[in-house]
């Protein structure tokens, strides 16, 4: 029997496993398993904490088709709470190793003791084409640029937040938008080589914002936090919101906060929550 924990940052799920406490042989077919919201646990992936020889703590992160992530901003919140909460540190800045680097945590406690927000050092945004990896052809970025993708045309502004994003600005709103028919054209563009995921965005006002997400190998999720990171490295970058300045972000399961210094270092802050425990065979 496999023991998991569920957890959620503004509802981006996944399935968080200890392995101090137990070993993984096949971490890509179990999170196929039990991502399953009709036959097993459900959720967005798996997410395993582990020893770090180079930080406190170390995550691997898989996505519901098995395809291992580098870095999601959610789940790095989640591990922070569930590491202090479970006892494994009494630390409140912690690090995180992950396949985008080493990331640092602030845990904000509650007055009972419990983590009430996490603040994340994301490291700093990738606009360089090649870098992202976008097939750009000659342009050195892609920022604006126009795209025709799902029957329609669009201009799009990639940028790597350890992992590759598509940051689509809309007119339309973003409530109506059919992403199950959208998002895969995106995901599986030729343009993509790793894939990518994608953000549809409103933009209210320089400090606020709304979108939605389809996330490669997940579809589209409640929350997705290098999204929204992405998102607001996009809009500093088009002069839409100002560096050094706390954006809003609007996620169907919550918002987050993000900020974009003018060197392109970039800060999350939300929450994270414990959904349920227990024991799955496997």
């Amino acid at each position: 029997m496999l023991k998991f924990t569920k957890m959620h940052g503004i509802g981006n799920d996944y399935i968080y496993i200890n392995g101090f406490e137990q070993p993984v042989d096949d971490p890509a077919g179990l999170s196929v398993k039990l991502s399953d919201r009709h036959f097993s646990i459900g959720g967005d992936g798996i997410v395993l904490i582990l020893p770090s020889a180079y930080a406190d703590f170390r995550m691997r992160m898989f996505n519901a088709d098995g395809s291992e992530g580098k870095m999601c901003g959610n789940a790095t919140r989640c591990i922070g709470k569930y590491v202090y909460e479970k006892g494994m540190t009494d630390k409140t800045d912690l690090t995180l190793e992950t396949l985008s680097g080493i990331k640092k945590l602030h845990l904000g406690l509650a007055q009972d003791g419990t983590v009430s927000s996490v603040r994340v050092g994301m490291g700093k945004a990738e606009f360089a084409a090649e870098k992202i990896p976008v097939d750009a052809g000659k342009d050195a970025e892609v920022i604006g640029k126009e795209f025709s993708c799902a029957g329609k045309d669009w201009r799009i502004s990639c940028v790597s937040v350890g992992n590759p994003h598509c940051v689509v600005p809309t007119e339309e709103d973003i409530r109506g938008m059919d992403l199950d028919r959208i998002g895969p054209c995106f995901e599986h563009h030729a343009m993509f080589p790793e894939r990518v995921n994608t953000e549809f965005v409103n933009f209210i006002s320089p400090t606020e914002l709304s979108m939605r997400v389809w996330e490669r190998g997940s579809g589209e999720t409640m929350a997705c936090g290098t999204g929204a990171c992405a998102v607001v490295c996009a809009a500093v970058k088009l002069g839409i919101c100002r560096p050094d300045a706390w954006v809003t972000v609007h996620l169907r399961g919550g918002d987050l906060k993000i900020l974009v210094t003018k060197d392109w270092q970039i800060e999350m802050e939300g929450p994270a929550a414990f959904s349920f425990e227990g024991e799955v065979s496997v």
